[in-house]
């Protein structure tokens, strides 16, 4: 298992009512490749925010960052599903390395 950092942008389409559920949705993927959710910050600075340009036809997403733990062959299946997903406008997944003493 790898540590890992995942942000990634919501289609806030539905208002703010929606976001726990989309949150949650995300959770259930990456459990359901073998991951495990360390933290999920959706607190500022995060959270609501105007995009810089559109993504399809939205102006405005609402930004989680989420830290893992997942194995490496499972990361691509997790992409994948992400890709997918159209309440996910845009994701990245940041493998992090732990420094050596």
């Amino acid at each position: 298992m790898h540590d890992y950092e995942l942000m990634y942008i919501l289609n806030f389409e539905n208002g703010e009512e929606s976001i726990p559920a989309l949150i949650e949705k995300v959770n259930n993927m990456i459990t359901r490749y073998g991951g495990e959710i360390t933290e999920t910050n959706q607190s500022a600075p995060w959270g609501r925010r105007r995009l810089a340009y559109l993504i399809g036809k939205h102006q405005e997403g609402y930004y989680v960052l989420s830290n893992l733990k997942m194995d490496p062959a499972q990361v691509l299946e997790l992409e994948h599903d992400m890709r997918i997903s159209e309440d996910i406008l845009r994701h990245l997944i940041i493998k992090l390395e732990v420094a050596k003493k």
